[in-house]
């Protein structure tokens, strides 16, 4: 069977990456429709992929040929457009991340999801990366408890990436008019740091999470200059630091999750954003220093993620609600502590 899928959002992501995806996985979904809130470059990616283009999400959500909804709206509409999606009798979703802006919020979308059986993925692509799975194997065989968890990430302008998958760089979009940033004021830095965790953070924390479980403490956060978080945060005996920074030029992006143990290190490398070019790269170290990289898969997590819908339609795989919710709170509370730690002044 192939399911229609209507794409609400027609952003870089959808551009360069859902809706090249669903083309590369064969006749398990057809784009049938895209709508965005009036900008016009839906109609762009919808002629493309030979799909129909509408303006809000009414026109989308009436279409007989919607079969899966998938939101890639901006994250403060999400929470709306599953709710809209599941009252106009759409029982299979897949929402960009993050789900929902508070743990409470999340929970209940996700409750009104598992009380009409809808399906509902996630796109933490991170987390469905076949080299993350690899790793996590590895982690386990080891029998060994993970002392350490780091992820650093440093991302150069998506204008690049975008330009080598499309071919061109990201459409033109106006600027939204802000105040200039100022990072020595404790209530703004605790916004920023709060939204970059909850939208940039959720890429990896899931990933934490799926390695020390737990309920996170947020030991200290300060913000980095240009734009950028630095924290530290204790779960389940282990430490974990997460730094990030966006860069408006240099080298080129490094997105890595690296693990310790009391006998090996293990080593995740994401490749850049808004490119297919295979999973993540795994290397592992063990106590003796020897060193293995394994083979990139050819697949990506944007592929194994909606691969992973396929899978619950088939009735292959059971649904997860309870993962979804854990994962919402793992990343909303340490959002909200790393705000609280900035408001604190408490900097490592």
């Amino acid at each position: 069977m192939t399911w229609g899928v209507g794409i609400i959002g027609s952003g870089p992501g959808v551009a360069a990456l859902h809706a090249p995806t669903l083309a590369r996985l064969g006749g398990d979904f057809r784009l049938v429709h895209v709508s965005d809130a009036g900008s016009g470059r839906a109609a762009q990616i919808a002629e493309r992929f030979g799909a129909r283009a509408s303006a809000g999400v009414d026109e989308l959500l009436a279409d007989p040929e919607v079969d899966v909804v998938a939101i890639c709206s901006p994250p403060a509409l999400h929470a709306e457009h599953v709710r809209a999606s599941l009252a106009a009798g759409r029982r299979a979703i897949f929402c960009e991340k993050p789900l929902a802006d508070t743990a409470e919020d999340a929970e209940r979308l996700v409750s009104e999801c598992a009380a009409v059986g809808a399906l509902l993925v996630v796109g933490t692509n991170h987390l469905f990366d076949p080299a993350w799975v690899r790793a996590t194997h590895h982690l386990n065989a080891l029998e060994g408890r993970i002392s350490s968890v780091t992820v650093t990430l440093c991302l150069s302008p998506n204008d690049r990436y975008h330009a080598l998958t499309m071919g061109a760089p990201l459409p033109a979009v106006p600027p939204a008019k802000r105040p200039p940033l100022d990072l020595d004021d404790p209530e703004q830095s605790a916004l920023i740091v709060r939204q970059l965790v909850a939208g940039l953070g959720v890429h990896d924390l899931p990933l934490v999470r799926d390695l020390v479980p737990g309920v996170p403490e947020v030991l200290w956060a300060r913000p980095v200059p240009p734009i950028g978080f630095d924290l530290a945060l204790r779960a389940n005996g282990a430490l974990v630091r997460f730094t990030t920074v966006m860069l408006p030029e240099g080298a080129d992006s490094l997105w890595r999750v690296s693990v310790a143990t009391a006998g090996a290190r293990v080593e995740v490398e994401f490749p850049p954003p808004f490119v297919h070019v295979g999973g993540a790269r795994t290397t592992v170290r063990d106590a003796q220093g020897v060193q293995t990289v394994y083979p990139i898969d050819r697949r990506d997590g944007y592929e194994v993620e909606w691969r992973a819908l396929t899978a619950l339609l088939r009735g292959e795989a059971a649904m997860e609600y309870d993962e979804l919710r854990a994962d919402a709170a793992f990343v909303t509370a340490i959002a909200d502590g790393a705000a609280e730690a900035v408001r604190a002044g408490a900097v490592g």
